[in-house]
C-alpha cells in the first residue's frame, strides 16, 4: 500500500514568504527571490555575515528547505530502492547525504535523509526540487508499504552555524536538548521548545560545527528570537543567502544547478562514494552508475587564483588555446583572501596543480587546480 499527502501546494502567484519574514524585515534584511521563495540575502554585509560564522555564529533561516517525511514496515527498504545511498544501514537518531537519480544516473537532487524512528525517515531536499523529489519518490513507491508526506508547509527550519552554536544553544531559554553535548556530527535528537518539539541536527552548509532545528510553524518566531538572545554575548548575527553561498563554496560543497545535475554522474561530481553499490538490491540508477561517466566526461575540480578577480558561473576554462572546461560557481573567497572556483574539465586537465586559466570577461586568470575542500576546520569534534 501507498499514501501520499501534501499539506498544501505552493502559490502561483509571485514567491512565498517564509514564516520567519517579518521578523527579517526587522532586522533589515534585503531579499531575493530564491527558488520561488522570498528569503533574506542579506542583512549587514556579505563579508561580515561570513566572518561571523568562521569566527562566532550565523543564524539563517533556510524555510525553503522541503521536508518529506518517508514512514512505514517498508520504509528502510523503499529508501533503498528510490536512493542511491545505503539507508537501511543508517541507525535511528542519524542522517546521511545521499543523492535522488533518475534511470539514467543523472542527478534529480541531492538531499539529507534522517533516520528519526523505526520505520520513520525524514527526506530533506532542495527548494526548486520539492516537487521533483516528490514525485520520483511517489513514483517509485509503488509495491512498497510506505507513508510519505509533504511536511513543507508545516516546519520551519533554522541554521545555527558558527564555533560558538553548541553554547548558544545550551544557553537557549526555554529549548531542552537531549544529549547536546554527545551529539555527533550527521547525527540528530529529539528537544522540546515551549510546548513543542524540534528535531536538532548536527548537520549544515557552511564547513563549520552547526546545527539545524526543525521546528513546527507556530513555534518558529519564537524560537528564532530566543536563539538571537541567547547568542547576543558569543558574537551570532543572522546570515542569509550571500553569505551561505560563499561558506559552502569554500567548504567545496555543491550546489544543484550548479555542480549537479540531470547531465551529471556523481563518480564525475566526486560523489561515487555517495553511491552504494554494496546494497544488493536494485535501485534507480545504478546500471548506469556501473557503467561510468562516457570516456572524456568533464570532472569537478577546485580552481585557486591570485589577485581579486573571481571567475563566475559559466565562465569558460582555458588548457593553453584549448577551452577544456567551465565555472560552476566561484568567488573572492573571504576566508582566504584569493578567488576561489568550482569548474568541471576535461580529465586530462583535472590533476592537481595543473596550470589554467579563467576567462573573466576576456581576459587571462591564471588559475591552478587544487584539491577540495578549499576550506577545512581544524576539528570536526566528533
Amino acid at each position: 500500500m501507498t499514501e501520499t499527502t501534501a499539506t498544501s501546494t505552493d502559490p502561483a502567484d509571485g514567491p512565498r514568504r517564509s514564516p520567519l519574514h517579518e521578523l527579517h524585515e526587522k532586522l533589515g534584511a534585503s531579499f531575493t527571490d530564491f527558488a520561488g521563495w522570498l528569503m533574506p540575502v542579506r542583512y549587514s554585509s556579505d563579508l561580515a555575515e561570513h566572518h561571523a560564522v568562521r569566527t562566532a555564529a550565523g543564524i539563517f533561516d533556510i524555510s525553503h528547505m522541503a521536508e518529506i517525511q518517508v514512514s512505514g514496515p517498508d520504509a528502510s527498504t523503499f529508501l533503498d530502492h528510490a536512493l542511491a545511498g545505503n539507508i537501511g544501514a543508517v541507525p535511528a537518531g542519524r542522517a546521511k547525504y545521499s543523492l535522488v537519480l533518475d534511470g539514467g544516473g543523472g542527478i534529480l537532487d541531492d538531499i539529507i535523509v534522517y533516520h528519526n524512528a523505526e520505520g520513520e525517515y525524514l527526506v530533506v531536499a532542495n527548494a526548486g526540487n520539492r516537487h521533483v523529489v516528490l514525485d520520483a519518490l511517489q513514483n517509485r513507491a509503488a509495491g512498497f508499504d510506505v507513508t510519505l508526506v509533504d511536511l513543507t508547509d508545516d516546519i520551519v527550519l533554522i541554521a545555527v552555524q558558527g564555533p560558538a552554536s553548541q553554547a548558544i544553544l545550551a544557553a537557549t531559554r526555554g529549548l531542552v536538548i537531549d544529549g547536546l553535548d554527545d551529539l555527533k556530527y550527521y547525527a540528530s535528537t529529539g528537544a522540546t521548545f515551549g510546548s513543542g518539539t524540534v528535531l536538532v541536527a548536527r548537520t549544515g552548509y557552511t564547513g563549520e560545527n552547526g546545527y539545524e532545528l526543525y521546528v513546527d510553524v507556530q513555534d518558529a518566531a519564537a524560537l528564532w528570537i530566543a536563539l538571537t538572545e541567547a547568542g547576543a554575548g558569543h558574537g551570532l548575527v543572522p546570515a542569509g543567502l550571500a553569505s551561505r553561498d560563499t561558506l559552502r563554496l569554500e567548504a567545496g560543497m555543491p550546489l544543484y544547478g550548479h555542480e549537479l545535475g540531470l547531465d551529471t554522474l556523481p563518480a564525475q561530481a566526486g560523489l561515487g562514494r555517495v553511491v552504494s553499490l554494496a546494497k544488493t538490491d536494485d535501485f534507480i540508477g545504478r546500471s548506469a552508475v556501473e557503467a561510468g561517466p562516457g570516456e572524456g566526461a568533464r570532472v569537478l575540480v577546485g580552481l585557486a587564483s591570485e589577485g581579486k578577480r573571481a571567475g563566475r558561473a559559466g565562465y569558460p576554462v582555458f588548457d593553453g588555446d584549448v577551452e577544456v572546461g567551465a565555472v560552476t560557481s566561484g568567488a573572492l573567497s573571504p576566508t582566504l583572501g584569493y578567488p576561489i572556483a568550482m569548474a568541471y574539465v576535461d580529465p586530462a586537465s583535472s590533476l592537481a596543480g595543473t596550470e589554467l586559466q579563467i576567462d573573466v570577461r576576456g581576459s587571462r586568470i591564471a588559475a591552478v587546480v587544487v584539491p577540495l575542500p578549499f576550506y577545512k576546520k581544524e576539528s570536526t569534534n566528533g
